[in-house]
């Protein structure tokens, strides 16, 4: 067993962050690759003039506030500081739009993945590269601002995501990690780089507007895993530490996007693996053996770290309208003057919920607090519906929040699963949905038909695959290829608990799945009549 205290004092411990869409973590790993010290930083994005985003302000301070409370930590656990590491690697919620011009100034507020804004610009674009083009994706937001003749688009010079846009201040690289670049414009996997043909397009679809940049001039450079991505600069090592203990030097992974540092932290970047992360928003990622047979707007085709192929179901809404129900039912125990347990109210309530009909006794449940493309709403409003001749009681109520919450990512997977008989053979899960032991994987293993495996290290989330990463790049010593690498040195066959569909779940499922596409016109009329 390697003594974690010798490895942060010696400058081996990798540090891997994650700016996530409620919570910043930093994990710091040893030379085993296992967590040795954590920090974290609570946030929430803002609706603001319409538009979802942080603000530069919020994404500095929740970066240091994360890095002070690792700092803390490990200050409290072994007595010492963080002063050299041996590499970093800084992860983010994938796509949206950062705009910057020359003096490195955001010409917009961020733009998050979550905005629904961009349907002109997704639709007009997918009919040109024929190609599937969602609305979240880098180059859906910079066509909008286009077509929405933006004043700031002309003095553009660099595009980027969150991740990128942390990776570029604190090295100076303007790169971008190919499975996060995947999500501004399409990838080649055969140049593992942007399609040449759709950058052409791009231009000459713009060339009349006069802009001084071409589409390259902007987009960050794509590196696959294990590539230089350059080292922390002493600027950088400040803005990161503001103590001023962190030393600048260390070398810094490709930054990637959460769906990348999930895939990692599955064990799922081989062909015929996939992973679901089930959190504010949820996505699953299958690695494909070959392409798919047509573009469907309900599948995003994205990359892996190392640039293999991967079908992305990505859904804007999963678990927050369900946590706002389970709160309720927090404040009625406190009302009566019990004490609250969160974890025993989720745990009570969740196995509760299998004891519900398979189909939710016909209750539905629309957990939309924002968009969802993949059903075509640009807005959401939660809903819950029933009729008077359904079965109303709690543990309906509750599966059918369930159910609901992976109910878009099931309507996405059945294209692949059934239209292109994709072939997969394992899918691993991780995110707050299997906080509760179980419960979240049996819903999800009768949503996708499919056995669903979850591990103890998947909890650790996107912040330790990001530090896998960085563990790849400086510890790959036999260039050996990432899954390779993550079998021999990470999981060492690990595979996690499994879960298998019962035949009456699926059933339920499926049935529940019908009546939620039938009564999605309520949905709708729920969005164009409540403001």
């Amino acid at each position: 067993m390697i003594n974690a205290k010798s490895v942060i004092e010696a400058g081996k411990a990798i540090l891997g962050i994650e700016l996530g869409s409620t919570r910043i973590k930093a994990v710091l790993i040893d030379q085993e690759n296992k967590p040795i010290a954590q920090g974290s930083h609570a946030w929430e994005n803002q609706l603001i003039n319409g538009l979802w985003t942080y603000s530069m302000d919020e994404i500095w301070h929740g970066l240091q506030d994360c890095y002070a409370d690792l700092r803390s930590n490990v200050k409290n656990k072994y007595g010492i500081e963080i002063e050299n590491l041996a590499a970093i690697g800084v992860s983010a919620m994938m796509h949206g739009y950062m705009a910057f011009n020359k003096k490195e100034e955001i010409l917009v507020p961020f733009r998050t993945w979550r905005n629904t804004n961009t349907g002109q610009a997704a639709a007009e674009l997918s009919e040109l590269f024929v190609y599937n083009i969602p609305l979240r994706w880098s180059i859906s937001h910079l066509y909008q601002v286009i077509l929405d003749n933006e004043e700031h688009v002309k003095d553009i010079d660099f595009l980027t995501t969150l991740a990128g846009y942390i990776h570029w201040q604190i090295t100076g690289k303007k790169v971008l990690g190919i499975g996060d670049a995947s999500g501004m414009l399409p990838i080649d996997p055969d140049t593992k780089n942007y399609y040449a043909h759709m950058v052409t397009k791009f231009d000459n679809l713009i060339v009349g507007k006069g802009y001084n940049w071409k589409l390259l001039d902007i987009l960050p450079e794509v590196l696959s895993a294990g590539e230089d991505a350059g080292i922390l600069t002493a600027e950088g090592a400040r803005k990161l530490d503001v103590s001023g203990n962190l030393k600048a030097g260390v070398p810094v992974c490709p930054p990637e996007g959460d769906a990348g540092t999930g895939m990692v932290a599955t064990n799922a970047v081989e062909q015929r693996t996939g992973n679901v992360s089930a959190g504010t928003s949820s996505f699953s990622m299958i690695v494909l053996e070959k392409d798919l047979s047509k573009p469907h707007e309900e599948i995003d085709m994205v990359t892996t770290p190392d640039g293999s192929l991967v079908a992305m179901v990505h859904c804007n809404n999963c678990t927050s309208d369900l946590n706002d129900w389970v709160n309720l039912f927090k404040e009625y125990q406190q009302l009566l003057g019990i004490p609250v347990d969160m974890d025993k109210i989720y745990e009570e309530l969740y196995n509760h919920a299998l004891t519900g009909d398979t189909d939710c006794g016909g209750l539905l449940s629309y957990n939309y607090i924002s968009g969802e493309p993949i059903t075509g709403l640009a807005e959401g409003r939660p809903l819950f519906v029933r009729s008077a001749n359904d079965t109303f009681n709690l543990a309906n109520f509750m599966r059918a929040h369930l159910q609901s919450a992976v109910g878009v990512l099931k309507i996405g997977n059945d294209i692949l699963f059934n239209e292109e008989k994709v072939k997969v053979d394992r899918i691993t899960a991780h995110g707050g949905l299997f906080r509760t032991k179980t419960v979240g994987q049996r819903i999800l293993a009768a949503a996708l038909n499919s056995p669903i495996s979850v591990m103890e290290t998947a909890g650790e989330g996107g912040a330790w695959g990001i530090a896998l990463l960085g563990s790849y790049l400086v510890n790959n010593d036999t260039k050996q290829s990432l899954a390779d690498f993550l079998h021999k040195h990470v999981f060492g066959g690990e595979a996690g608990i499994e879960i298998s569909p019962s035949d009456e779940d699926v059933e339920g499922f499926n049935k529940f799945i019908e009546s939620y596409k039938a009564a999605l016109p309520i949905e709708a009329a729920a969005v164009k009549y409540k403001k």
